[in-house]
């Protein structure tokens, strides 16, 4: 029988990735930490920073060699505007891209928008034991990911990055 690690802990940083939005205004954000704590998950970093690679690179390096971190997700910056830059730091950041993340969040949000959902640059993986979510900056999207994709399978996905 495959383990489904329902006992591991997480210990939750969030990052809103955006040039306009405040802590105020970030409903984005503010849904991640929701679904974090009605599934009785630890927040333990809560940020907003704005479009910026190198920004976004260093954060999250902090919070890899965090050791009370070990599950990062991030909302907003995953378009294709020139200043989305949320993938293109992820991408360089992790060890193991996990590519069912995005074709499901992307599946699953075609049948919100259709086509259009084509255009998310949603994305999941891990560095090291840390694993890293990447969501568009809509609330509806978090919601999509937070309910279908992260909660469900978050336990799961930390069990198996301790696994040798």
């Amino acid at each position: 029988m495959h383990p489904t690690h329902e006992q591991e802990r997480v210990h939750a940083a969030i990052l809103t990735v955006s040039d306009t939005r405040t802590t105020e205004t970030d409903k984005g954000g503010q849904a991640i930490l929701h679904a974090l704590k009605q599934a009785n998950f630890d927040i333990i970093d809560y940020k907003i920073l704005k479009d910026d690679l190198d920004e976004l690179l260093a954060q999250l390096r902090i919070w890899c060699s965090d050791s009370s971190i070990n599950t990062i997700i991030l909302t907003g910056g995953t378009g294709f505007t020139k200043r989305d830059v949320t993938y293109d730091a992820v991408i360089q950041l992790v060890d193991k891209e996990m590519p069912g993340f995005g074709e499901l969040f992307r599946m699953l949000s075609y049948d919100d928008i259709g086509p259009k959902a084509m255009f998310s640059r949603a994305v999941a993986g891990a560095h090291a034991e840390t694993a890293i979510y990447a969501l568009p900056g809509s609330t509806n999207a978090v919601k999509l990911g937070m309910d279908k994709l992260i909660v469900p399978t978050v336990q799961h996905f930390l069990g198996e990055l301790k696994r040798r």
